[in-house]
């Protein structure tokens, strides 16, 4: 049995004197592995570890009052996928370039997992909305997701212009973990869009409750695992080294396909270099 513990968490809630919390989190994560993102708008974490470890460090986290109330994803690895512990600050838990957006303003409902599973299972009309880059889109998404090929989140904003045909329709936006819902889908509601909800938990939560029923290929994470099936188990997806596009095992077997070198995907831009 997998003996690494991971885990995805974040939460939205006031941070103050970032400096002292950041000595505080780089003294309790002592023997864990991965980042904490410590912003004056909340925190958000991605660490592994052994079990016993990390409870223990969860323990004393839901110990604070500030996060109490933490909604934490777990999987199960065989190996670290991190290489070292970091603790960070920064403006933003999720950058989304628009100064003047305030995520309480228009709060859109969460939609639980096993509601998305139920909308998709009795044909239910409306419009689900991939709130994540491009490249992770290509490795797997959610039954007819509209695509909005994002190069970063920071894009989303204006690409909501593509989605104007929909406002008066149910639109569910989703994400890896949920972070990115947390602004993507008040942000359309506060741009008149009259039925937005936001997949609780992201795709993790839902593969954790639904498996992976309605959803098409993997799910990218931003760890050695590179992409994750509905068991929330490591698959054989890989990353290329050389230009970081991700790999399928078909891509795997490319002449082209040189570890830490190249990949069907930079070795003609290489040779033109």
């Amino acid at each position: 049995m997998p003996a690494i513990l991971n885990i995805a968490a974040y939460r939205f809630v006031p941070l103050e004197d970032l400096p002292a919390l950041r000595e505080t989190f780089r003294e309790r994560t002592r023997g864990l592995k991965g980042t904490v993102l410590l912003t004056p708008e909340g925190i958000n974490m991605f660490l592994a570890g052994a079990a016993a470890e990390l409870e223990t460090f969860i323990d004393w986290l839901t110990a604070d009052a500030r996060f109490a109330d933490i909604a934490i994803k777990r999987s199960m690895s065989d190996d670290i996928p991190f290489n070292r512990m970091l603790v960070k600050l920064k403006k933003e838990i999720i950058t989304f370039h628009q100064p003047d957006f305030e995520r309480t303003s228009h709060p859109a409902p969460q939609l639980p997992a096993n509601e998305l599973k139920k909308w998709y299972d009795e044909g239910r009309e409306f419009i689900i909305v991939d709130t994540r880059n491009d490249f992770e889109y290509r490795v797997g998404t959610f039954k007819n997701a509209v695509n909005l090929k994002l190069h970063s989140f920071g894009d989303f904003a204006a690409a909501t212009e593509q989605l104007k045909n929909y406002r008066d329709m149910p639109i569910v936006t989703f994400c890896t973990g949920g972070i990115r819902c947390e602004k993507a889908a008040p942000f359309m509601a506060g741009q008149g869009f009259s039925q937005v909800y936001q997949l609780e938990g992201g795709i993790l939560k839902y593969f954790e409750e639904c498996g992976a029923a309605h959803y098409d290929g993997e799910c990218f994470v931003f760890d050695k695992r590179v992409a994750l099936d509905g068991e929330l188990k490591p698959t054989q997806t890989n990353m290329c080294f050389a230009c970081r596009s991700v790999l399928t095992p078909e891509d795997q077997q490319s002449a082209d396909y040189v570890l830490g070198v190249s990949c069907p995907y930079c070795v003609h831009k290489q040779a033109v270099a």
